[in-house]
């Protein structure tokens, strides 16, 4: 077998293989204004390319330090998400990162499980004036 022909192979099966990305995208002010129940609404948008998620066995999370806030579907919409999160009336600004657990078809009977991890973000919470 020649080096052209297995050059060929390798980039036709690179091809039909393709790259599986997904991508989030922070839907909450970096800002907002103090409020008296200390409950704070983070939003965000999911995409995945990855053609055999099962869209049913998705769950998102919002993650604040150790603590986990699963997130709910907005109504109508296929990949938007949120959740309340508490921040305490001394604290100013909270960092967070979002986390999605989410089953994936494969060959045999056994679904596989993945999880991805957005970047970190911050969240200001300021005096109403």
């Amino acid at each position: 077998m020649s080096k052209t022909t297995v050059a060929v192979g390798c980039l036709l099966a690179l091809g039909l293989v393709g790259c599986v990305t997904s991508s989030f995208t922070n839907l909450t002010p970096s800002e907002l204004p103090r409020n008296p129940t200390g409950q704070y609404l983070i939003e965000c948008a999911w995409e995945s390319n990855q053609q055999t998620v099962r869209p049913e066995t998705i769950k998102p999370y919002v993650i604040v330090g150790f603590d986990a806030y699963e997130m709910r579907r907005v109504p109508k919409l296929t990949n938007r998400w949120e959740t309340y999160i508490p921040v305490p009336a001394g604290q100013n600004a909270v960092r967070y990162h979002f986390k999605v657990d989410y089953e994936y078809s494969k060959f045999g009977k056994k679904p596989g499980k993945a999880s991805v991890i957005s970047p970190e973000y911050k969240l200001m919470v300021v005096e109403k004036q």
